[in-house]
């Protein structure tokens, strides 16, 4: 049946789903739907006869890439796989999976996560002789941060070195050095970082008229979600991808633009209209999330913003409490009244997987994750491994990616580090003679070969080298799954009992691995999305574990498009929201009173202000402690008004 526009959106949201094409800026506030204005936009564009293939949907996270593809195919009732839907970094490896060869890459190239950047970057590193112990060179990690920033942000690294790390400024010739000869290994070796994904989808379409032709033609609508988070690489792809029909949609909210430290650019969503002077603004007010004195709250905080899109959200909900402002003592007490108010929130029914705490910087959660410790609240903190950053999933899929692409450098040195006798000296000696043969599978399956290279690893090698012959043989008739329980089953199992108290868990991640795998048809397919998993910045983890009977402990950056019934922001004291060194940076003060204003807008029902009148717990001596300004710029009509009974309140009661 036909969907009814009028019925299912309000009026804001029917005028952006039923716009007509060319350039659209739609600035959608907290909490005003968003998702299903985008939906509706896409399943409206089928509707009127655009095919599927002829759509690009660009999203952040693969959790949203899923919602939205999922109810456009409910409302349309047309099977969506045909429609180009998906992060960024998903897109083009689709179309490098196709182009890649005419970069000087093989289709079979590998992606590389952070783990295998930072192994790379040390390799070249220690190849060129330079010392990086006592601080004296940037190692690996640090190195691939300045790299990445580099390429996201199209700045050159000289620039990126004297603005974010000034102290690497007399390296900056090596440094150079090290990002070139990097770039040349990757490409010799068949290998991607997650930022090259971006970076050579862009080159493809700048270098490569017959390519950016077919895509520029293809794609009739370009759509975009959260585009106040695109870095300059981004944005300049969509440009060109857009630049035949010029139905480029963006929406997002400059209010919630806070991830200038990735390298997001704040000038694409606020300087849209000046690249597309035909561009037709849209706005998204209403909001069906918070009271409204929540959004009272907010509208008066962010209003001081001098560069945005003014804008004011307006509460569908009625009734409602104040925000409540809670000044204590020192962070102690801070801990103590947010953990017994928990507590009285649980008695009187809230779940406790609604209730929030959010800070600015991770280590203001300290005092707090002791005290809900102490009393037995429990708690989860937004951080941690992901589940494919494991170490023993990263064994067995290091396995796998040898079998796709066998100048796989890291993944050769994760296996061959596995097994007795080969320490790091011996992976280093093996790895670059088999880098020089033809066929590196086939080397480490000839006993002669091992036992020349390296005689006293060698029966760990020729292990190696039988488990690979294993798994060629199976690789084409058996899927990725049936190969994990291979792995389990040729002494990876044991393998996990010799090294881990928890083998048993650790299998069960394993199981559930293999479980995954099996949506794949081809073992490249499953790799490759795999990477991408483990690089995608939000974690699809932390929002499963959004359901689990816990406070959620989380910083501002972390909670951005969550909500909860109530919400503490913590330590909003001058210094620590706004941070002070954040205030250093040019923009630094508006981004901080946006990572403010996404705070607040977290909370549907209660939102608690907190801080310490006296900070002594920083090495620093007692230092007094003044709000934050952004809770002394408020009229005290914003704010329910309180004292300082809750501290003698706690201490009676504790």
């Amino acid at each position: 049946m036909p969907i009814d526009y009028r019925r299912d959106l309000n009026p804001e949201q029917y005028r952006v789903v039923t716009a007509e094409g060319g350039p659209v800026l739609v600035i959608a506030g907290a909490g005003s739907g968003k998702t299903r204005t985008l939906t509706y936009r896409v399943a409206r564009l089928i509707e009127t006869g655009t095919p599927p293939e002829r759509i690009l949907l660009a999203t952040f996270t693969n959790k949203a890439a899923r919602e939205m593809l999922g109810r456009v195919e409910l409302l349309s009732g047309v099977d969506i796989r045909r429609l180009w839907g998906g992060t960024f970094h998903h897109i083009a490896n689709r179309v490098l999976r196709r182009h890649g060869d005419r970069l000087g890459y093989g289709r079979n190239y590998s992606i590389m996560d952070a783990d295998d950047t930072k192994s790379l970057l040390n390799a070249c590193i220690a190849d060129a002789g330079i010392e990086t112990k006592g601080g004296r060179f940037p190692k690996g990690d640090v190195l691939g941060a300045i790299i990445g920033f580099s390429v996201n942000t199209l700045t050159p690294l000289e620039e990126v070195i004297g603005r974010k790390f000034p102290h690497f400024c007399p390296l900056a010739e090596d440094i150079r050095d090290i990002a070139r000869a990097y770039g040349e290994r990757k490409r010799a070796l068949n290998l991607m970082d997650f930022d090259d994904l971006l970076a050579n989808w862009l080159a493809l379409l700048r270098n490569e008229p017959d390519a950016l032709r077919e895509y520029a033609e293809r794609f009739l609508h370009v759509l975009v979600d959260e585009y106040q988070d695109t870095n300059s690489l981004q944005a300049a792809i969509l440009d060109l991808l857009g630049s035949r029909h010029r139905n480029l949609m963006v929406v997002g909210d400059d209010h919630q633009s806070i991830y200038s430290f990735r390298g997001a650019n704040f000038e694409n969503i606020l300087r849209f209209p000046d690249r597309y002077p035909d561009v037709r603004l849209f706005k998204l007010e209403t909001n069906y999330r918070s009271t409204p004195q929540i959004l009272d709250l907010a509208n008066r905080s962010i209003i001081r913003n001098r560069d945005q899109f003014p804008k004011e959200l307006r509460a569908v909900r009625k009734g409602g409490f104040k925000p409540v402002y809670i000044p204590v003592r020192n962070a102690t007490l801070q801990a103590a009244f947010v953990a017994r108010r928990i507590m009285d929130l649980i008695m009187e029914g809230v779940p406790v997987r609604e209730i929030s705490v959010l800070y600015r910087a991770h280590y203001h959660s300290m005092e707090l994750q002791m005290e809900l410790t102490r009393r037995g609240i429990p708690f989860e903190i937004r951080s941690g491994i992901r589940f494919f950053e494991m170490a023993h999933v990263k064994d067995i899929t290091s396995y796998l990616r040898v079998l796709v692409n066998p100048l796989d450098e890291a993944a050769w040195k994760r296996v061959l580090g596995l097994y007795e006798k080969v320490g790091r000296v011996t992976v280093d000696r093996v790895w670059k003679a088999l880098s020089s043969e033809r066929d590196p599978l086939a080397a480490i399956r000839d006993p002669a070969w091992v036992k020349r290279i390296c005689k006293s690893a060698a029966p760990g090698l020729l292990r190696l080298g039988q488990t690979l012959a294993l798994l060629l043989e199976k690789a084409v008739e058996q899927a990725p799954a049936d190969l994990i329980h291979l792995l389990l089953d040729r002494g990876y199992r044991e393998d996990l009992q010799d090294r881990y108290t928890d083998s048993f868990s650790r299998e069960e991640d394993l199981a559930q691995l293999a479980d995954f795998s099996s949506r794949f048809s081809s073992l490249t397919d499953f790799l490759a999305e795999l990477s991408l998993l483990t690089n995608t910045a939000e974690s699809e983890a932390s929002h499963a574990a959004e359901e689990k009977d816990r406070v959620i402990l989380s910083s501002i950056h972390q909670a951005k498009g969550l909500e909860w019934t109530v919400v503490f922001i913590i330590w909003c004291a001058e210094g620590m929201i706004p941070l002070a060194r954040a205030l250093g940076e040019e923009g630094g003060e508006e981004e901080e009173r946006r990572l403010f204003y996404v705070a607040t807008t977290r909370a549907r029902d209660q939102l608690y202000l907190c801080h310490p009148l006296i900070d002594y717990s920083r090495g620093t001596g007692m230092v007094p402690l003044r709000p934050s300004r952004f809770i002394e710029e408020l009229e005290e009509d914003a704010l329910h008004p309180t004292e300082l009974p809750y501290e003698q309140w706690i201490i009676d009661e504790d």
